[in-house]
This record gives C-alpha cells, sequence and structure tokens, in this order.
C-alpha cells in the first residue's frame, strides 16, 4: 500500500509540474529535506529489504547548469547472515554521515530538470550484531558517491526532487562482516530519495532561460525595430508586387517578412532580440489555424553559394524547430533555404549583410 501511495504523490506532483513555468535564476540558494531509501548492492552477507533514513542538505547553483550540494543524512540498513548453529542473524548498520557532490543540470529551463552529480564524503558507522567479532563497533569511513536526479517544479520557490545514486563504501566494514582472504573490500549500497528543495534565495532571473523559453523580457538593448523595418522597406525591389513589411499577416499578403529576426554571422543561432518577435508570430499561428507557412531562410553574400544554400536551410529548420516548440504543428510549416539570393539590403556594409540573415513567412 505504502509503494502506491508514493506513486499516486510522484504522479500527482507530475501534473502539477507540467503546467508551471520554470522561474530560474542564476545564483541561488537552496535547502533541501526528506527520506530516503537504502539498500546494500555488494557486500560479504545477505541483503536486507529493511531499511529506512533521511536527508538534510544545502545547495548553491553558480550558474543555471553547476551547483555544488553539501549534504548530510543518515541511513538504517540491515542485512543477514547464518551463525555457526544454523540461526538466521540480523545486523543492523547504521550510516551518519555527510557528502560534498558536484551538481550538472541537463536541461536547467524546463519545470522537470534533471541532473547528474558526483562527490564524496564520510561517514561514522555504527553496528548491531556484527558478523566479524574483531571489527570495531563504531567507526569513521569515507564514501563515493554518483547519480541521477530529477527536480519537479510544484512553486516558484518549491521543487519536488527524486534521485537515485550509487555509494561506494571505502572500506568493507559497512555490514559488519569481512569476507574469508578479503583485502582492500569495498562495500556499496543504493539510495533513493524523495523530497523538497526549497530556494530560499535567489539572484538576478536567469537571462538564459528567457531566451530558451522563447521571451526575453530583459534586453540590455534595445531594439529600435521601426528603424529596421524602414531600411527593409527602402531596399524591397520596387518590381516584387504583394509583398510588404508586417508583424503580423493579413489576408491580402502573400509574404510575411519578420522584421528584426535575424542570425548571428555564419550561425545558425537565432539573435536576442528575435525571440519577442517569433513569439508574436507564434501567437498569430495560434489564432490563424488554418494558415500554412513556407518559412523561407536567407543569408548574406559572405561564403561561397553552396554553402550559403546549405546554411540558409539549417536557419529555416530553426524557426521550424522554434514554431513547433510553441505548439504549431509540423504539417503546417515547410522549411526551405534560399542562401543569398533576394538581399533586402546592401551586401556592402554589416548593417545591411546583418539585414539580409533574415527569415520570412510565404502564406501557402
Amino acid at each position: 500500500m505504502r509503494k502506491y501511495f508514493l506513486f499516486a504523490i510522484v504522479l500527482f506532483l507530475f501534473f502539477i509540474s507540467e503546467s508551471i513555468q520554470a522561474q530560474l535564476a542564476k545564483d541561488s540558494w537552496g535547502l533541501g529535506f526528506g527520506f530516503k531509501y537504502p539498500r546494500f548492492l555488494s557486500i560479504n552477507t545477505t541483503i536486507s529489504n529493511t531499511n529506512y533514513g533521511g536527508f538534510l542538505s544545502i545547495q548553491r547553483n553558480f550558474s543555471e547548469h553547476v551547483a555544488l550540494r553539501l549534504g548530510g543524512f543518515y541511513s538504517h540498513l540491515e542485512s543477514e547472515w547464518t551463525d555457526p548453529t544454523n540461526l538466521k542473524q540480523t545486523t543492523s548498520s547504521d550510516l551518519l554521515g555527510g557528502n560534498l557532490d558536484l551538481m550538472v543540470y541537463l536541461f536547467p529551463c524546463e519545470p522537470v530538470s534533471i541532473y547528474i552529480y558526483g562527490g564524496a564524503g564520510v561517514l561514522y558507522r555504527m553496528l548491531d550484531n556484527k558478523r566479524t567479532v574483531t571489527l570495531d563497533d563504531n567507526a569513521i569511513a569515507g564514501q563515493l558517491s554518483s547519480g541521477l536526479g530529477i527536480e519537479w517544479e510544484i512553486a516558484s520557490d518549491w521543487k519536488f526532487v527524486s534521485e537515485f545514486g550509487y555509494n561506494l563504501g571505502l572500506n568493507s566494514e559497512l555490514e559488519g562482516a569481512i569476507g574469508a582472504g578479503e583485502v582492500n573490500g569495498r562495500d556499496s549500497y543504493l539510495k533513493a530519495n524523495l523530497g523538497l528543495l526549497w530556494y530560499f534565495s535567489k539572484g538576478e532571473p536567469s537571462k538564459y532561460c528567457q531566451l530558451y523559453s522563447g521571451l526575453s523580457q530583459q534586453m540590455p538593448d534595445p531594439v529600435d525595430y521601426e528603424r529596421i523595418e524602414e531600411m527593409i522597406k527602402r531596399h524591397i525591389p520596387r518590381e516584387v508586387v504583394k509583398e510588404v513589411v508586417v508583424e503580423k499577416p493579413v489576408a491580402s499578403v502573400d509574404k510575411w517578412v519578420l522584421v528584426g529576426v535575424n542570425f548571428e554571422f555564419n550561425s545558425t543561432k537565432i539573435s536576442p532580440e528575435s525571440y519577442p518577435i517569433l513569439f508574436d508570430a507564434v501567437k498569430t499561428l495560434l489564432k490563424n489555424t488554418d494558415l500554412r507557412i513556407e518559412i523561407q531562410g536567407y543569408t548574406d553574400n559572405i561564403g561561397s553559394e553552396s554553402y550559403n544554400m546549405k546554411l540558409s536551410q539549417r536557419r529555416a529548420e530553426a524557426v521550424k524547430g522554434y514554431l513547433q516548440s510553441k505548439g504549431i504543428s509540423g504539417s503546417r510549416l515547410r522549411a526551405t533555404g534560399f542562401g543569398e539570393s533576394n538581399p533586402v539590403a546592401d551586401n556592402k556594409t554589416a548593417e545591411g549583410r546583418a539585414m539580409n540573415r533574415r527569415i520570412e513567412f510565404k502564406i501557402q
């Protein structure tokens, strides 16, 4: 019954977390606490399932991807063995210790964030009814640790933490038994943690995650969209008909030029100031569900024509991927690269080349 109850809690928190947008800070402090289930993995006696424990930790997140965690824990583990009279005996191992772990977040901006960790620590081992009588009842030992965890966001400052780890003792005394002829053996055990993490102190909001989500609320340099729009209007060829520069499509428009959506030089990386424009395009496409578009990518004239053709295709694919990530069906989108053709500005100037590294939507 207990297992089903825990599973229901985890499932409930998962659905809650899916509806919450991550609010991440670059620098932050967190306090973690919860329950743990330890279980011997490699020992000289028979493994028992009668185990329990708890943990308390303080965590320092230096960036979106890297953190250090100092944690304390208590673990009660049991193992079984048969004495010379053929009676089954139970040894209790109580471990009280601390660990310092380096944590690396693989997807820090998601409401469900996966991380890996590795570290080392010390523990105070206490034995009851040990099998090897020559061992001390109480002793200090070291351990190495590694594992995988998931943080599930349940509020702006709170996360539910589930973690699975492997711990390797630096001797063979954790279960109170030394094997015959054993030299420098290593006991090991697994752990499963369930708990909460409270971020009690945060620095400035993460600009990295704001860009990742497609909304840059704090841009260091304001973009003069009117100047960009006027520049493109001046350079659009006179003979082109039914092409206007707009931020939102209208029924009579064949082509939709995304003013200000540009790319870094020789790259498919979308420039930071482009995300608010793309987000507005997403809102328009979500409102007009029958609208189908061809995403047309362009480059400047630096580099070979064949290379620019491939680069423009990748840029169009990058924008298509962004639109799909925001809920636009891929069946409504087609990505096409046009290389350095059809420039809208003079490639002889840096400003003009930046304008030519652009995206246009052709309404199908």
